[in-house]
C-alpha cells in the first residue's frame, strides 16, 4: 500500500479535473457538472480510504513520497501524512465534494468556475501533505490565486471586487513575511553534506539558536496566522466570506482558514520551538480576543452571511488557543476543532446560500418562516448551531472541551492561563448561543412573509450535501475517539520535540 502514490493522486486529481474541464465545450454544462462531481468524489473517497488505512500503531508520517525537484537548491517533492494532517485532507475532500453539489445550479460559466475551484482545492491539498518548505509555499500561493478570481467574477456584485482585492492583499502580505522567515531558516542551516535544504523534517532537527528563533518566530507565525483569521489580522475574512459564492465560502471558511493555522503550527511552532514557548502566551491573548470579539460582533449583524463570517473568526480563535497551550489536551482539541469547525461552517454557508438563492436577500429582519419552505435547510442549520454553541453529543463539545481543559492546565506555564479559559468560555459560549438562537428564530421561524410563500424547496443534491455534513457532526460528537486517537498520534511527537510540554 505504501508504494502506491495515494497522496499525489489526491493532490493532482483536482488539477487533472480542471484541465479536462477546460477542454470541454462551454455549452455542455451538464457534462461539466458531472465531471466536476466525479473528480471531487474521487479525491473524497481516496482521502477517506487513507484515513482508515493509516496505521495508528506505527504512527508518524505515512504514504511518504520523495523525488528530487531542484536538488541544487535542496528542493524536493516530499509529501506525507500524519495524524494531524490526515483529518484535514479528509476535511478538504468532503467540503470540496459537497461544494460541487451545492454549486450544481451555477449557470454563469460553470466550466471556468469549477476549473478555478479545483485549482484552489489542489493548492489546499498540497499544503496539508507537504514536507518540503518550498513545496508548501508553492501550494500555499496556488491556493490564494484562484480565490481572487472566484470572488471577483462569481461573487456578490455589491462587494466582490473590494473583498477579493482585500483578501488577496492581506494573504499575500502575510505570506511574504512567512516566506522571509522560511528563507532565513533555509540559509541558516547547513546539512552534514554542506548544502542547504528546505526539507521540514531536517529543519526540525536543525537546532536554531535561541536568538535566531526569537527574531524570526513572530514574522513566520503571524504571516501564516493572517490566513487563520487571528485578531487583529482577521479583517479580510468576513468580507471575503460574504462576497464569495456559496461553494467558495464553504471552502474558504471550512478549509482555507485551517490551512493558515496548520502552516503556522508546522512552520512557526515546530521549526522554532524555543521562541514558540516564549511567544505563545502572547498568542493566547490574541486568540482570546478572537473568541470574544468575534462572538459579540456576530451578535449585532443584520446580514445572515456576516453572522456566520464573524462566527468563523470566533471559532478559529479556539484553534489558536488550543495550539498555544503547548500541551496534549489543547493540541488534540485544536485538531478536532479544525475538523469540526470546517464541517460546521461549510454547513452554515451552504444553508445561507440556499436561502439567498431563493429569497434573494440576506437581511435577517426581512426573512422569517423559512422552515415552512425549506425544512431540510432549517434542521441542518439548527444542528450546526448546536455544534457552534458546544452542545454535548455533537462535535463542537468534543472539540472545545479539551481546548478549555488544556488552557486551564497550562496555568503551570503562565498563571493567568486559567483566567483566559474562563473569559473565553464565559463570554464566547453564551454569546454564541444568543446569536445562533436569534438567527434561527428570525430566519427560520415566525411568520412566513407573503413574498416567500411560493419559494421552491432545496434540491435533492442540496439535501445529499446537508446529510453528509450533518452526519459527520453527529458521528464525531457521539464517538470522538474515531478522530481524537488519530490526532493524538500526530501531536505527541511534536510535544515531545517541544520539550515534553
Amino acid at each position: 500500500m505504501q508504494q502506491i502514490p495515494f497522496l499525489s493522486i489526491i493532490v493532482f486529481t483536482p488539477l487533472v479535473t480542471a484541465a479536462i474541464l477546460m477542454l470541454m465545450p462551454p455549452e455542455r454544462k451538464t457534462t461539466i457538472r458531472v465531471l466536476s462531481a466525479i473528480g471531487a468524489f474521487i479525491t473524497m473517497a481516496l482521502s477517506i480510504f487513507l484515513y482508515f488505512t493509516y496505521d495508528q500503531q506505527r504512527a508518524g508520517y505515512q504514504f511518504v513520497e520523495r523525488l528530487p525537484w531542484i536538488p541544487q537548491l535542496g528542493i524536493s517533492y516530499h509529501v506525507g501524512a500524519d495524524g494531524l494532517s490526515l483529518p484535514l485532507v479528509v476535511l478538504t475532500g468532503i467540503v470540496a465534494f459537497t461544494g460541487v453539489l451545492i454549486s450544481w445550479g451555477i449557470e454563469d460559466r460553470p466550466r471556468e468556475f469549477f476549473t478555478f475551484f479545483f485549482l484552489l482545492v489542489t493548492g489546499v491539498f498540497g499544503v496539508f501533505v507537504s514536507l518540503d518548505l518550498f513545496l508548501l509555499f508553492f501550494f500555499y500561493e496556488l491556493a490564494v490565486f484562484p480565490m481572487y478570481l472566484l470572488i471577483a467574477i462569481w461573487g456578490w456584485p455589491v462587494t466582490r471586487e473590494y473583498a477579493a482585492m482585500k483578501l488577496t492583499l492581506y494573504l499575500l502580505i502575510g505570506s511574504v513575511f512567512s516566506l522571509i522567515g522560511a528563507l532565513a531558516m533555509y540559509f541558516s542551516y547547513t546539512t552534514p553534506q554542506g548544502t542547504h535544504t528546505f526539507d521540514m523534517l531536517e529543519l526540525a532537527l536543525a537546532g536554531f539558536s535561541a536568538d535566531f528563533q526569537r527574531l524570526w518566530f513572530l514574522p513566520t507565525f503571524l504571516g501564516f496566522a493572517v490566513l487563520a483569521g487571528l485578531w487583529p489580522f482577521h479583517n479580510w475574512s468576513p468580507d471575503g466570506h460574504v462576497a464569495a459564492p456559496t461553494a467558495v465560502s464553504m471552502l474558504h471558511a471550512g478549509v482555507l482558514m485551517k490551512l493558515g493555522a496548520y502552516s503556522a503550527l508546522r512552520v512557526g511552532v515546530v521549526l522554532l520551538p524555543e521562541a514558540a514557548r516564549a511567544f505563545l502566551p502572547f498568542i493566547v491573548m490574541l486568540a482570546m480576543v478572537n473568541v470574544v470579539y468575534g462572538a459579540f460582533i456576530a451578535m449585532i449583524q443584520r446580514d445572515f452571511k456576516y453572522v456566520i463570517g464573524f462566527s468563523s473568526v470566533s471559532h478559529m480563535g479556539l484553534v489558536s488557543l488550543g495550539f498555544a497551550t503547548m500541551n496534549h489536551f489543547g493540541w488534540t482539541g485544536a485538531g478536532l476543532q479544525m475538523f469540526s469547525h470546517g464541517i460546521m461552517t461549510a454547513l452554515f454557508f451552504a444553508v445561507v446560500g440556499m436561502v439567498y438563492d431563493r429569497a434573494h436577500t440576506r437581511d435577517i429582519p426581512s426573512l422569517g418562516g423559512m422552515v415552512q419552505r425549506m425544512p431540510w435547510a432549517a434542521v441542518a442549520f439548527i444542528v450546526g448551531g448546536l455544534v457552534s454553541m458546544g452542545m454535548p453529543g455533537l462535535s463542537g463539545f468534543a472539540a472545545e472541551l479539551p481546548i478549555f481543559l488544556g488552557t486551564w492546565r497550562a496555568g503551570s506555564v503562565a498563571g493567568w492561563y486559567p483566567a483566559i479559559a474562563v473569559i473565553a468560555a464565559l463570554f464566547g459560549i453564551p454569546v454564541t448561543a444568543a446569536y445562533i438562537m436569534r438567527v434561527v428564530g428570525r430566519v427560520f421561524f415566525g411568520e412566513l412573509k407573503p413574498e416567500f410563500a411560493h419559494l421552491p424547496d432545496i434540491t435533492v443534491l442540496d439535501k445529499v450535501a446537508l446529510v453528509i455534513l450533518v452526519s459527520l457532526l453527529i458521528v464525531l460528537g457521539v464517538y470522538p475517539a474515531i478522530m481524537a486517537n488519530l490526532i493524538e498520534t500526530g501531536v505527541k511527537p511534536f510535544l515531545a520535540a517541544l520539550g515534553g510540554a
